[in-house]
């Protein structure tokens, strides 16, 4: 199955931000975690417990503590983890990504017009498989970003409950990443 297909089965991404967070994450149904914490001596070892359970891991390397924003980090990640995919804010991260084989989810914060006229400038330089618009609890912007291109969105960021997630993904959202762990409960 593909990564795509598993995130229109199950919509719902646990997004873990410590160790607290990933043992709730490996108990949930949650079929993919978004790591967003851990260091260049601990990745591996978050991914595989992620991967012993048979989930899904995207790192959010930006967040990945002992890295610098090069691109050399994506393939130190290819060589020391078993990772499914890249969570960045930048393009030129997701643009490596896709060259190492990962999944490729382009992060982009949507705070003004601005930011929302740029996104078809942001996608065309990183060819992702994936956008997280954060955040994610705003459904007539999401709507507009999915008319504006076409590609799966997943919304991140304050999704808090069952009203969010659905908004979300009724605004044209294939998922939902939250850190909310009554959220990671629903089923949909």
């Amino acid at each position: 199955m593909s990564i795509l297909q598993l995130l229109n089965q199950h919509p719902v991404i646990a997004a873990v931000k410590d160790t607290e967070s990933l043992n709730a994450a490996l108990l949930s149904d949650c079929k993919i975690i978004s790591v967003l914490y851990g260091n260049i001596c601990n990745i591996g070892a978050i991914v595989q417990r992620i991967k012993k359970a048979e989930k899904y891991a995207f790192i959010h390397v930006d967040l990945l503590d002992g890295t610098s924003n090069k691109e050399i980090v994506i393939n130190f990640l290819k060589i020391v983890t078993t990772a499914d995919g890249i969570i960045s804010t930048k393009a030129s991260m997701i643009k490596a990504a896709k060259a190492q084989g990962f999944f490729g989810i382009h992060r982009m914060f949507l705070l003004d017009s601005i930011s929302f006229h740029n996104i078809d400038k942001q996608v065309a330089q990183s060819n992702p498989d994936c956008v997280e618009i954060l955040p994610g609890c705003m459904p007539k912007v999401l709507g507009w970003v999915s008319e504006k291109i076409d590609l799966p969105i997943i919304a991140g960021g304050l999704v808090c409950d069952l009203e969010d997630a659905t908004s979300a993904l009724n605004a044209g959202a294939v998922a939902v990443s939250t850190t909310n762990t009554g959220v990671w409960q629903l089923k949909f």
